[in-house]
């Protein structure tokens, strides 16, 4: 297995064409136990590095921070030019009222504290988390874009949960005019059963020629296979025990691409997880999809998606199941 690399949307940084998700690094259950402890956190880290992936992606606040703490004690036994690293800020990382959003104070705080958890100079790509409709367009636009000029954001992003165009759109009319460092990557949930952002965001990001690295390529689990219609969800999954899980993805329209995610995996001869993941990385607007894993196992077999050729019918087939 050998990924490729794709354009960082409209910049001239190569990227693999799977990212490497690390919410799960230092991240505690509700039971306190640790998902991802260091140890592993290195395991994975070296088979995607193994497998030829360089786009790493991670946040301030995923783990308290020690997931940034993981990626960093592992670069530096490495050549920092050959990975893209990217993080995200606006949660709380401390207990102050400006603890948080996208305030010019908190920024220029947390900038400096992920540089630090990272061990380097700059990252390449730094996503605000979430919007601050708190702080002006103006204000944090213009943080964001000092970073840049300072060498110690090469791109900015937006990431988000409920995407809008027009807050988007808005920002980066703003850097127009002030000159000013634009959101050059949206990073958006985006899968075969998440399809919120078809449409104007998509559109948005086609016309400010922002690039596209979704998250939850599965939906959940949910394109796993793991469900069935009209059954009871499996033990231990999220279905059994989340009950907004279910109403959002537990339906019969769901169930409908589900299907149709299934039929072509057998005609692929691949798991649904895997042509899921196919469907993005064929996606003209996707960057890069992001994956996550427990095992390393896991990380490998979402990796061979890379390896599946959808045809043209079937690509469309499954973009049409919804």
């Amino acid at each position: 297995m050998d990924l490729d690399t794709a354009s960082l949307g409209r910049t001239g940084t190569k990227v693999s064409e799977v990212a490497f998700g690390t919410w799960r690094f230092g991240r505690k259950n509700d039971e306190g136990e640790m998902e991802i402890g260091k140890e592993r956190a290195h395991e994975l880290l070296d088979a995607y590095a193994d497998a030829g992936g360089n786009f790493i992606d991670t946040a301030d606040m995923y783990g308290d921070g020690r997931s940034e703490r993981y990626i960093g004690d592992w670069l530096a036994d490495r050549d920092r030019e050959n990975f893209v690293v990217a993080s995200k800020i606006y949660w709380p990382t401390r207990d102050d009222p400006n603890g948080k959003g996208l305030s010019r104070k908190h920024l220029r705080n947390n900038v400096e504290e992920i540089l630090d958890r990272l061990g380097t100079d700059y990252v390449d790509l730094l996503y605000v988390h979430r919007w601050d409709d708190d702080t002006p367009a103006e204000e944090f636009m213009r943080t964001l874009d000092r970073f840049v000029r300072e060498g110690k954001v090469n791109y900015l992003g937006t990431s988000t949960l409920e995407p809008n165009a027009w807050k988007v759109a808005k920002a980066n009319e703003i850097a127009d005019r002030r000159g000013y460092e634009p959101f050059k990557l949206a990073q958006p949930r985006y899968n075969l059963a998440n399809r919120e952002i078809e449409g104007n965001y998509l559109e948005m990001c086609a016309d400010y020629e922002v690039g596209v690295v979704p998250w939850s390529p599965p939906a959940g689990g949910f394109l796993t296979g793991k469900y069935e219609r009209g059954e009871k969800p499996p033990t231990g999954t999220r279905g059994a025990t989340d009950e907004q899980f279910r109403d959002s993805y537990l339906t019969s329209e769901n169930f409908d691409v589900l299907e149709a995610v299934q039929a072509v995996a057998e005609e692929v001869g691949a798991t649904p997880a895997q042509v899921s993941l196919a469907w993005l990385t064929d996606h003209e607007q996707v960057t890069a999809p992001i994956v996550g894993a427990r095992t390393v196992k896991q990380l490998e077999e979402n990796l061979a998606a890379t390896d599946i050729d959808l045809a043209g019918e079937q690509f469309e087939r499954l973009a049409e199941a919804k």
